[in-house]
């Protein structure tokens, strides 16, 4: 059998044995990991956290190093700008990442943690458990900052991981796999607990999602067609999203100053992320006061407009919106823009076009705001705030391993809690049924 820690150039050229010799021995050594950290303290998951973030603020010259390669053949091949934003790591992202690791071990460990426990009338008590899930793999593309935030995540609640970016990160994610094995050596965790795909050989990922002895559930993070391909034929347990497709709408009763600033935030923070606005509704009442001031902006930032009839009558540089576009997630300097009658309208049309992602209502009155949180059936719905926040890091949950729109046990931004499960204990004195 192929040793799991064959150096990626070992296997470039491999046969498609190999590669199922390989993955069979990752997913071996991410077993018997997952059994010790499972076993393992806070204390020691603690520590290797804040070893790997050291490391990788110690390395960040190589890093982006490293990370350059990455983006110099990612330019060659003409890669879109929305995936090169995503590649591309600067001491921000790097500081980031270090950060997250932190924040995560700061949390609560949710391990072991028992709740919910009740005596019945057999004088049994019954309760839950958290534990973990065991071994996740994870499916990713352009972004190397997942290499840490899911390797941060997975070790802190107790997880192995295998780790399979994108083609295109190959040098940065090595780069970062180097200092998390550093990390975890240091706290005398097994480096098998955290392991990175050595290949980019397609039929890794194929071998990965087929892995049921040892692989509890795939988390893919990437285009829609990377995600549907692997919910169709995945034989292990997925959470995922397909869309961001994300909308705000202005209420007539909103803070027209408040409206502005979210709406632009929305939309131009950045563009090639899931939780930028892509559709941004408002109402009749106050679109002529606010939609050409905010298209305005819009277009200064170089964002193309497309909008129902009602929203070109205000706005001459917009463009005809078809059905097509309020079903598109652009990840590009795109929006659509429609004017709703009222909240009803509003509710109404991000229930039948919305990815159930995240979507934001500006409005100063109580009641449609309660309203938008109880109808609108998104893993996240906001109150006079940007859409941007639909986000681990600024959740407080250290980072995210991804955002999940499946209506399973973790939905939203999935955190610590998310990579965790329960079980049922009883605690007795001798009881037996009759």
């Amino acid at each position: 059998m192929r040793n799991a820690k064959m150096r990626p150039t070992d296997i470039q050229t491999s046969t498609m044995n190999d590669i199922k010799e390989y993955m069979k021995g990752v997913g071996q050594a991410a077993r018997a990991a997952s059994r010790t950290m499972a076993m393992a303290d806070s204390n020691a998951k603690n520590h290797a956290l804040e070893n790997i973030a050291n490391a990788i603020l110690l390395n960040s010259a190589k890093l982006i190093a490293e990370n350059a390669k990455d983006v110099a053949k990612a330019k060659l091949e003409e890669l879109d700008a929305a995936s090169i934003d995503r590649l591309t790591l600067t001491e921000k992202t790097i500081n980031g990442m270090a950060e997250g690791l932190l924040q995560i071990a700061a949390l609560p460990d949710p391990i072991g943690e028992i709740s919910d426990m009740k005596y019945r009338p057999s004088g049994i008590q019954v309760g839950k458990m958290r534990v973990p899930l065991g071994v996740i793999g994870i499916i990713y593309e352009s972004r190397p900052n997942v290499t840490a935030d899911a390797a941060g995540l997975c070790l802190k609640s107790g997880n192995a991981c295998i780790l399979r970016g994108g083609s295109e990160a190959i040098h940065s994610n090595q780069a970062i796999a180097a200092c998390v094995h550093q990390g975890l050596r240091e706290a005398g965790l097994p480096e098998t607990a955290v392991q990175v795909v050595g290949t980019t050989d397609r039929a890794a990922v194929g071998e990965l999602i087929t892995m049921k002895d040892y692989v509890d559930v795939i988390v893919p993070r990437g285009g829609k067609s990377l995600i549907a391909r692997i919910s169709s034929d995945a034989k292990v347990p997925v959470i995922k999203h397909l869309d961001g497709i994300c909308h705000v709408y202005i209420d007539d009763e909103a803070d027209l100053s408040k409206a502005v600033r979210i709406a632009i935030n929305a939309k131009t923070h950045r563009y090639g992320v899931c939780n930028a606005m892509e559709t941004l509704l408002v109402n009749a009442n106050i679109a002529e006061k606010v939609l050409p001031e905010l298209c305005k902006t819009y277009l200064d930032k170089g964002v193309e407009l497309r909008g129902d009839d009602a929203a070109r009558k205000l706005v001459a540089q917009m463009s005809a919106a078809t059905e097509e576009d309020w079903h598109t997630e652009y990840l590009a300097p795109i929006l659509s823009v429609r004017i709703v009658a009222n909240v009803d309208e509003a509710i109404d049309h991000i229930n039948t076009y919305s990815s159930q992602h995240t979507d934001s209502i500006v409005t100063e009155n109580y009641s449609k705001a309660m309203r938008f949180l109880r109808e609108v059936d998104s893993a996240s719905v906001m109150v006079n705030a940007s859409t941007r926040f639909a986000d681990g890091f600024e959740y407080g949950l250290g980072a995210e391993i991804g955002i999940s729109t499946d209506k399973i046990h973790a939905r939203g931004p999935v955190g610590l809690e998310g990579l965790t499960s329960q079980k049922y204990i009883v605690l007795g004195n001798g009881q037996i049924r009759i």
